[in-house]
């Protein structure tokens, strides 16, 4: 009796993960985000949304990971499916469900896994949002917490993607617009972000080859930045020429502030460790909004960004997170500021100011464009205020 309700309960989920439509299609270009922010978040080399099929795990979203699926019988993401609970694994080697698994004894040898289960509106666990490491590792219980929040978002937009693809089955023509869009940019972002990606993974591999390529150091670190560069280029490229008709919705679920300013500050990390001024940062205890994690946290990192480059590296950046009377972010500056003949074109496609000509800050000028459109996506605004003496730039929520 007990196995014919596993068998039911298994057919039920399966036709549940197969209602989204997602699996052998070009991923969707909003998990590829959110997994590559929860890569980022936890500092590990790869990050995905797995979804389990009947004899596979299929990678909805993914970063650092070239394969589209990998057979079940390697998956850790299949043991979140009975319990519907988060499962850490600090050290695979010493796991005896794991220890003899081939990416373990092999590339990518995976030490450190971390996952949170996918549950949809009925209770299906559809998979997990994972996070990878091939060094041994622990996590404290606020990052377990923010696992779990990835993975609520990873849940919401499917159904998001799910609920699209309904409309458009029943004809609604601006539906059908906005998803060739997706697959568009989805298509683009495996084509091109994809590749890159892998190649920078393999990059960080050899880097771990101290010794023996030495004599190369000087060759593998500008081809890793510069792939950095053309993939967060490509990034902006395609949010900020996206049809303002067809800009996706913002709130996908509850979030605190604090995870996005976190991770606005992670992806910042590399700007952020070259100051001699550290970058002070005030928050006003647990600030709740409904946001898309990913998206409103690139916005609060365009921001930061550019108080980063336009802020020399002596002086200070102050950034502060509130809800009076409205959840706010805001980050000031006391950089060398924006002319006051430009203040009213800073959010106009491709805009650089003549501070930005003039230093070479590198950029296409869509960073305030972008982060317009998200927060407004948001039903928020964003201004900036400022001189000479620096630059203020609150969103509020």
């Amino acid at each position: 009796m007990e196995r014919e309700t596993a068998v039911r309960d298994e057919q039920a989920r399966l036709e549940a993960l197969y209602s989204y439509q997602v699996l052998d299609r070009p991923r969707p270009a909003v998990l590829d985000d959110l997994t590559r922010l929860a890569a980022s978040m936890f500092d590990t080399p790869i990050s995905a949304v797995s979804l389990i099929d009947r004899d596979r795990q299929w990678f909805a979203g993914s970063h650092g990971i070239a394969d589209a699926q990998t057979p079940l019988d390697v998956s850790f993401c299949r043991y979140l499916v009975p319990d519907g609970e988060p499962m850490i694994v600090p050290d695979a080697t010493r796991d005896s469900r794991f220890r003899d698994y081939p990416n373990v004894t092999g590339a990518p040898n995976i030490r450190f896994y971390a996952g949170a289960p996918i549950v949809d509106e009925q209770g299906h666990v559809l998979g997990a949002l994972c996070v990878v490491d091939d060094e041994p590792r622990e996590i404290d219980s606020r990052q377990i917490d923010d696992l779990v929040m990835f993975a609520g978002q990873a849940a919401v937009h499917l159904n998001s993607i799910r609920t699209r693809l309904r409309m458009s089955d029943l004809g609604d023509e601006l539906s059908r617009v906005a998803q060739r869009e997706d697959d568009l940019v989805a298509t683009i972002t495996h084509e091109l972000r994809t590749p890159v990606a892998s190649i920078q993974g393999y990059l960080e591999l050899l880097g771990d080859q101290e010794e023996a390529l030495a004599p190369y150091r000087s060759l593998i670190e500008p081809i890793h930045r510069n792939g950095e560069r053309l993939v967060t280029m490509v990034d902006h490229l395609l949010a900020g020429t996206r049809p303002e008709q067809a800009a996706p919705a913002g709130p996908a679920g509850t979030v605190e502030l604090d995870t996005v300013l976190d991770a606005a500050l992670q992806n910042c990390r590399p700007l952020i460790v070259l100051r001699s001024e550290p970058v002070r940062v005030r928050r006003d205890g647990a600030v709740g909004v409904r946001a898309d994690l990913a998206r409103l946290a690139h916005a609060v990192g365009q921001v930061v960004r550019n108080a980063l480059l336009f802020t020399p590296t002596d002086r200070p950046i102050m950034i502060g997170t509130g809800q009076d009377p409205r959840p706010y972010v805001e980050v000031a500056d006391r950089g060398i500021g924006i002319p006051d003949d430009e203040l009213p074109y800073v959010f106009d496609r491709f805009y650089r100011g003549r501070h930005a000509r003039d230093q070479a800050v590198p950029g296409v000028g869509l960073g305030l464009t972008i982060t317009r459109n998200i927060v407004e996506s948001h039903r928020g605004t964003v201004t900036v205020t400022g001189g000479p003496a620096g630059t203020t730039v609150r969103i509020t929520l």
